[in-house]
């Protein structure tokens, strides 16, 4: 099972989150705990000073019953864990649990050890203040102690009942212990707590990262990789809608426009396949065209050859002659580009080739009063071409513009100049009509073999041959037509030759 991008994003978006919240949960709770631990120290030491005053009065009047009584009343607190008070041998003399009274403690325990450890006061008396520890008992609860020194004061000293050498410091330690098990309970449900929210942090953000990914990422992927499915298929018509500005709605634009370059390179090959064709054809039916057209240059020249001095009646069989021979070469043109066979270049002048076009149909157009308006530029230079397929395509052009005219304004405007196209010079051949001009539907199929709009009158491969001469001499056709006001025909080609690239003054 191959695992899906928005899949591999969740992951890492939920590894980060646990990080972050994991990280997060820790540091709290251990804010926690040493809130509360500084807390409960702050009321252990409270409560020491607090056993010290109250005990204060009847320790000066000796009374130990009383002293008992206070001990007694405090030690019923619940978070108290016991009091102890020792006398300068390590002896506890008061403490609510009675059995503990009597007992003496090693100087090495838990409790005394930080005052009678090595290097520390010679004679094992406290500091002033007091000091907290923390330990775990034999119930393995955590306790915190609390030990106060009891010092000795003037009236200590000075008392009849029970006199002190005014040079000793301290005359006992004050123990209280508390239980730490409140505190770990609330920071282990601290702990609980936070780690609760913080999965159902994660939990939500990833249910809601979910929901956008899919909408923002997944679905758009989807359809990406349904339009390439399809696209695997062959239907190149295929298209995704974009409604986004963003990475995907960019991409899915490029994969638009690179549907659009695909079908149109099929397109191109499919025409080269029908151009095959046309060649296949054309080299079937040559034999048959030449035959007819051998007789008629045959008798023509013979007839040419028997007229006297009549101009009118010679220039008729020139034009006879010089058209059958064009024609001819017109079927061994098809056939050689259906082969790919090169044209057959020389340095030519386009307005010349232009002219002699211009007047070949020169008949047809005033039988149908058509105009022709020309802006031919004279000081155009030569170029390398094939007149005689130049010339075709011209007629092609002109014959084409002519069947085009249906209306009132009736007008064939042709033109030559010079452009420049990709940063170089480039000459411009330019056919306009003004006639009923061709559908947009139309337009990107009118340069495909048998395709035509006359109807009847055509044959549909006048613009497939003038797309693959042109393509053979290195140039492009452009068209430009709208519904009922005109088409304009462009060819654009290079003034050097493609093949050689040099100077074709050279030639």
């Amino acid at each position: 099972m191959k695992l899906r991008i928005i899949h591999r994003l969740l992951a890492a978006v939920v590894l980060a989150s646990v990080t972050v919240f994991g990280t997060s949960a820790w540091l709290a709770s251990r804010a926690q705990q040493t809130t509360l631990f500084t807390r409960v120290e702050r009321d252990a030491v409270l409560l020491s000073d607090t056993i010290k005053s109250s005990t204060r009065q009847a320790m000066l009047r000796n009374e130990r019953d009383m002293v008992h009584r206070i001990i007694d009343l405090i030690g019923t607190q619940q978070e108290l864990r016991n009091i102890r008070i020792f006398n300068k041998d390590g002896m506890v003399i008061y403490s609510p649990d009675a059995q503990l009274i009597g007992t003496k403690v090693d100087k090495h325990s838990e409790g005394c050890d930080a005052c009678h450890r090595t290097g520390d006061t010679a004679s094992g008396e406290p500091p002033a203040g007091g000091r907290t520890r923390e330990f775990v008992d034999a119930a393995g609860i955590r306790q915190l102690g609390v030990i106060s020194a009891i010092e000795n004061e003037p009236a200590c000293s000075e008392s009849g009942c029970h006199v002190h050498s005014a040079t000793q410091r301290v005359l006992g330690v004050l123990d209280v212990t508390m239980s730490l098990a409140d505190v770990d309970q609330e920071v282990a449900r601290g702990r609980s707590y936070t780690l609760l929210l913080s999965f159902l942090a994660v939990l939500a953000i990833s249910l809601l990262l979910w929901v956008f990914f899919h909408r923002l990422v997944g679905r758009p992927v989807a359809r990406l990789l349904a339009a390439t499915n399809a696209v695997a298929t062959g239907n190149l018509d295929h298209r995704i809608p974009v409604t986004r500005n963003d990475e995907l709605g960019q991409l899915a634009t490029s994969f638009n426009a690179m549907t659009v370059r695909l079908a149109e390179a099929r397109h191109q090959i499919y025409q080269s396949n029908k151009l095959a064709s046309l060649g296949r054809l054309a080299a079937g039916i040559a034999h048959e065209i030449n035959n007819p057209l051998t007789g008629v240059l045959t008798y023509s020249s013979f007839l040419l050859k028997r007229t006297g001095s009549d101009p009118e009646v010679r220039q008729d069989l020139e034009t006879i002659v010089h058209e059958t021979k064009r024609c001819r070469e017109i079927v061994r043109g098809l056939l050689d580009f259906a082969r790919q066979v090169p044209p057959k270049k020389s340095l030519i002048d386009a307005n010349e080739i232009m002219q002699r076009s211009l007047q070949i149909v020169d008949n047809q157009l005033r039988v149908q009063n058509i105009q022709v308006t020309k802006s031919l530029r004279s000081d155009l230079p030569r170029i390398h071409a094939d007149p005689n397929q130049l010339q075709q395509v011209l007629i092609n052009l002109l014959v084409n513009a002519a069947d085009a005219i249906t209306g009132d304004k009736r007008e064939i405007r042709v033109a030559t100049d010079l452009r420049p196209r990709n940063g170089q010079d480039m000459l411009e051949i330019t056919v306009a009509d003004t006639g009923m001009g061709i559908p947009e539907k139309n337009l990107g199929k009118i340069f495909e073999p048998f395709f035509t709009t006359k109807e009847h009158k055509g044959t549909g491969l006048g613009l497939s041959v003038v797309w693959g001469i042109v393509s053979e001499h290195g140039g492009v056709v452009e068209v430009n037509s709208k519904v009922g006001q005109g088409t304009t025909f462009t060819i654009r080609l290079p003034l050097e030759s493609p093949a050689s690239g040099g100077d074709p003054s050279a030639s």
